[in-house]
């Protein structure tokens, strides 16, 4: 599906873009862009902001006017689990409580009208995320610090990264709000987070995300899961394909009772990854298939294609073969209409044969190449060359000859050269009035 073109986005919103329509399952891009350009082009929040929307809880930009934020309750598909603080007991649990209600009344109230006085003055600095890897990083140092390296293994990187792995690799992320100045939180930490029992649990089943919410990324994912209280805890999976949160445990809870809360989450939601494996492995397999069949269809094209090949350059081949024969055939055809019209040529230009009692006639026999013999009588005084070009205008006679005289054996300048340019006539070569010459053939040489 092509980009919305109203402005022309760059190659980072655009990877943006895409990552948050994977994330989200959202088909319409515009809303996809809508979204993101609402948050400043911020993934993580707008992820989160989406997550909160599937869970009932109203967007941070459609917020209601007269109510506090909550999670839809009446959404079964969402688990929440809040433990409440426990009662004060007896008389003296009682009078303690009641002697200090008053001022932890006012104290928060205070608190809350500081807190909300100074929203005016300033803006609220961890609305600004610059380094949420860095956020997550120090919370990890400052937890270690505090309570030591036994610990579920946190992920290093951004809320959206984690994510990303969950879904890509198809397991729950738990995501756990760190509450600095809550009065529970040294206790959830020390007593049940930190447990043998649960850092067991949580590092064999699932990913762990966790941050301060006094950090500019953890605030942001803090205003995005909207929790009520601390110690926060959410589990999120990918349901109908989409990152969804599918359970919230708040207040302190006890390491028990925290894994079977969660084992209970995992096995309601487990079907969901069940079934989206069997989809992936389906696709999987369905995409090895066509590659098979893409494979197969490529080789049995270039199989196609090189026999095609073979095939055009035999019938170039003989295409050539023939076009060279045909003008072979038509060379040697004007070779031998040349050499007839040269024949009839010379056939035509020899002066009349003498009569036998002329004086000066001399009889001829000529044998030539093939035995046989052919007889003519020339006169003294005329050129050798009269006699080869009688030669010459005869069928039998080849295309290329020499005369030879047998006793003694000479052969007769029959046509000028360089160092004789006109031949000598018949008295001149030495012809008896009676002579038999030998014709001999020159074609092959």
């Amino acid at each position: 599906m092509a980009a919305p073109n109203e402005q022309e986005l760059s190659q980072e919103q655009t990877e943006k873009l895409l990552q948050f329509q994977d994330l989200t399952g959202i088909d319409s891009m515009d809303q996809c862009r809508r979204t993101l350009e609402q948050h400043n082009w911020n993934i993580e929040a707008a992820v989160q902001d989406r997550l909160n929307e599937q869970e009932g809880v109203p967007s941070v930009f459609n917020p209601p006017p007269s109510r506090p934020l909550q999670v839809n309750t009446a959404d079964n598909r969402v688990y929440s689990y809040i433990v409440s603080r426990p009662q004060p007991r007896g008389l003296l649990g009682w009078g303690y409580y009641l002697i200090m209600l008053p001022f932890r009344f006012t104290y928060y109230t205070l608190m809350d009208i500081f807190r909300f006085a100074l929203r005016f003055i300033r803006p609220e600095p961890r609305g600004r995320v610059t380094d949420p890897v860095g956020d997550v990083v120090s919370f990890i140092h400052s937890f270690e610090e505090k309570y030591g390296r036994s610990h579920p293994v946190f992920y290093q990187g951004t809320y959206s990264q984690a994510l990303n792995d969950a879904k890509r690799e198809l397991r729950f992320l738990l995501v756990y709000l760190h509450g600095d100045d809550h009065q529970d939180t040294d206790e959830f930490c020390r007593n049940t987070l930190c447990t043998e029992e649960v850092v067991n649990f949580v590092n064999t089943r699932m990913l762990f995300w966790a941050c301060s919410t006094s950090r500019p990324e953890g605030y942001r994912v803090s205003q995005a899961l909207r929790e009520n209280t601390y110690p926060f805890l959410a589990m999120i999976t990918l349901k109908d394909r989409k990152m969804t949160v599918v359970g919230r445990l708040e207040g302190v809870i006890q390491a028990e009772d925290l894994i079977n809360q969660l084992t209970f989450i995992m096995e309601a939601n487990q079907t969901y990854l069940v079934s989206e494996r069997m989809e992936r492995e389906e696709r999987n397999q369905t995409q090895a298939l066509r590659l098979q069949q893409d494979e197969a269809y490529l080789a049995s094209l270039r199989a196609d294609q090189e026999k095609d090949r073979k095939k055009k350059e035999e019938e170039e081949q003989k295409r050539r073969q023939e076009e060279v024969a045909r003008e072979i055939v038509l060379a040697e055809e004007r070779r031998q209409q040349t050499l007839q019209e040269e024949k009839e040529r010379r056939s035509e230009s020899l002066p009349p044969e003498p009569s036998p009692d002329n004086p000066d006639s001399v009889k001829i026999v000529f044998k030539l190449p093939n035995d046989s013999r052919v007889e003519r009588r020339f006169l003294f005084t005329q050129s050798l060359t009269v006699i080869y070009d009688f030669l010459f205008s005869l069928k039998e006679t080849p295309e290329k000859f020499q005369i030879v005289t047998n006793f003694p054996r000479r052969v007769l300048p029959c046509l000028p050269t360089e160092e004789r340019p006109i031949p000598p006539t018949l008295k001149e070569a030495g012809l008896s009035r009676s002579e038999v010459l030998f014709v001999q053939d020159l074609t092959d040489d």
